[in-house]
């Protein structure tokens, strides 16, 4: 199911996740075209993990910018690959930041 919104809160595996886009599809003059990021943060965490998603194709090839897919299940997958990658949401510290592939990895 996709979210019309730009945050939201998710449940996986146990624990509870809000999410919130911090940033679209932006063009930069000094690095190109920027996907979007998103901001994971578990309740009652310390410890943000940011997700860096790679720009869309259509925009690399000069086309119209189109609708954001933000979905439940990429944020699901978002949250289980930065666990995996060594996110430890209940520790102290700065923001994670995670890239994720052109296959959402």
């Amino acid at each position: 199911m996709a979210n019309s919104r730009n945050s939201g809160t998710l449940d996986v595996d146990g624990v509870t996740y809000d999410w919130q886009l911090e940033r679209e599809p932006q063009l930069s003059d000094d690095e190109g075209w920027k996907g979007m990021a998103i901001s994971l943060l578990a309740k009652d965490s310390k410890r943000e993990a940011l997700l860096e998603f790679p720009a869309p194709k259509r925009l690399l090839k000069g086309l119209q910018r189109g609708r954001l897919q933000i979905d439940d299940a990429t944020i699901t997958r978002g949250i289980r690959a930065a666990l995996l990658a060594g996110w430890e949401p209940f520790s102290r510290g700065r923001p994670v930041v995670f890239t994720v592939d052109a296959d959402g990895n």
